[in-house]
């Protein structure tokens, strides 16, 4: 996953920067793990070909008793949850807690894609395969 430019509308305000979310179609504080969210979204866009209406962000779903909020879930064509991609500062390392994370999220809401970064490193895992193992590219968009 290689992020081209940002071409995110900023600004600050009450002396914090932020920056336009266009899929919350909201002003966000630009935080370390945000500029990761948010240069995933538009490489989801602009590299993968996803619409902008198949992407979920920061949405609550439930594991057990629990409520948890994942970054990003992109929907197939069909609008069942395809793929979750869990958003770490770039300073965060990529360790087995993080794996963890996403792993009891995708009890709550099943996907066939995981996927963790912190925009540095990217790390997939297509859960439909007998033995996960880690994926060498990130899966296209399904086109049907």
């Amino acid at each position: 996953m290689h992020f081209s430019k940002p071409n995110f509308k900023t600004r600050t305000f009450e002396g914090n920067p932020q920056l336009f979310d266009s899929i919350r179609n909201k002003w966000v504080i630009l935080q370390s793990e945000e500029w990761v969210r948010q240069n995933v979204i538009q490489w989801l866009i602009e590299e993968k070909g996803v619409s902008p209406s198949f992407i979920s962000i920061e949405k609550t779903i439930q594991v057990g008793e629990l409520s948890k909020r994942f970054d990003i879930l992109v929907y197939d064509r069909s609008h069942q949850p395809w793929m979750m991609i869990e958003c770490k500062a770039q300073e965060v390392t990529l360790d087995e807690g993080v794996l963890r994370q996403v792993l009891r999220y995708n009890l709550g809401m099943p996907v066939r894609y995981i996927v963790i970064t912190n925009g540095n490193r990217c790390f997939a895992a297509d859960k439909s395969l007998e033995n996960e193992e880690w994926l060498v590219e990130l899966p296209s968009f399904p086109l049907v």
